[in-house]
């Protein structure tokens, strides 16, 4: 019996609706749609890095509206405060007590505007949320709640004004994607279509929270063979040895990859991972873990993570 069997059944219309619904707003993205839209599914973090002005905060947006969750947008700034992020304790007279204010973390999807343009320090503040899906405030864990799901937009590093997100921060996202200029049918169309903000008003959402984690809960039955884990596993270990990189995939990257792989798989109607998943989800997933040799400190080269497929032989 063939392991590639459909596992979508009555939850493939709405993602079906939701993904013609996205590409109708974002022009000429659908890779970079799919790939948001999985990082999701995986219950993944999302960076966006790219140049001001090609939709990073509409696709955060779009994703909220599609997908009918709560949202809440944190701009970076320089002077943006860990406080700010995963909120405080405030005196109440009345009472005579103090009273925790949530910050805007404690929502479902969270968009980060900006990251890299606050310090470390408050870059951290994202950190436990990330990871544990939990803040702790003066010595009180409160979970975060459920889905939850981070959306970071970057400037490039080369921009005035900016910190380099550190190792340990970059680690916490799935996905590391960059949207690009339009091509000229696309951007033809998005010059003499409607403003993208303005149509985000009219879009529905294609599926409640209820449906959504229960398809997270599909991609975790997603099928891995053995032989597609040896393919990971041989990518790894070529990142590892290889004289291209500083420092190889960790196994904490391995399981994100296919994490990610299962989310595709799940996204093109089938319930096992094939090669051609790893593939599509492995550029946006290691590039921003890999380290090219000879790179600039914090340098990132999709171009040569994509070389890595090349030079390891698929089983």
């Amino acid at each position: 019996m063939s392991l590639i069997q459909p596992r979508l059944a009555g939850n493939s219309a709405p993602i079906h609706a939701l993904l013609r619904d996205a590409e109708s707003v974002i022009l000429g993205k659908r890779g970079q749609i799919r790939l948001a839209i999985g990082c999701l599914l995986a219950q993944g973090h999302l960076l966006i890095e790219d140049l001001p002005g090609v939709g990073k905060t509409t696709l955060a947006h779009l994703l909220a509206k599609l997908f009918g969750l709560q949202f809440q947008r944190i701009q970076f700034t320089s002077d943006l405060l860990p406080a700010d992020i995963t909120g405080a304790s405030i005196y109440d007279r009345e009472s005579g007590s103090f009273h925790f204010h949530p910050g805007p973390v404690f929502c479902q999807l969270v968009l980060a505007d900006e990251v890299n343009r606050a310090t470390p320090k408050t870059q951290s503040a994202l950190l436990e949320a990330m990871e544990e899906r939990q803040v702790t405030v003066e010595g009180e864990t409160r979970v975060l709640p459920e889905p939850f799901f981070v959306v970071a937009t970057q400037n490039p590093g080369s921009q005035i004004g900016t910190f380099p997100l550190p190792e340990s921060q970059l680690d916490r996202f799935l996905m590391r994607i960059q949207l690009g200029y339009p091509d000229r049918a696309a951007e033809h169309d998005l010059l003499r279509g409607r403003d993208r903000r303005r149509m985000l008003n009219d879009i529905q959402p294609a599926m409640d929270v209820a449906q959504l984690l229960r398809l997270q809960a599909e991609v975790e039955k997603v099928h891995v063979a053995d032989p597609v884990v040896d393919y990971v596993q041989a990518l790894m270990e070529f990142t590892r040895s290889s004289d291209q990189f500083h420092t190889g995939l960790s196994p904490r990257a391995g399981l994100a990859l296919l994490r990610a792989a299962r989310a595709w798989a799940l996204l093109e109607d089938r319930d096992a991972v094939i090669p051609e998943d790893i593939q599509a989800v492995f550029v946006p997933v290691a590039c921003h873990r890999l380290h090219p040799a000879g790179g600039t400190p914090g340098s990132h080269d999709p171009v040569q993570a994509a070389q890595v497929l090349e030079q390891v032989a698929v089983p």
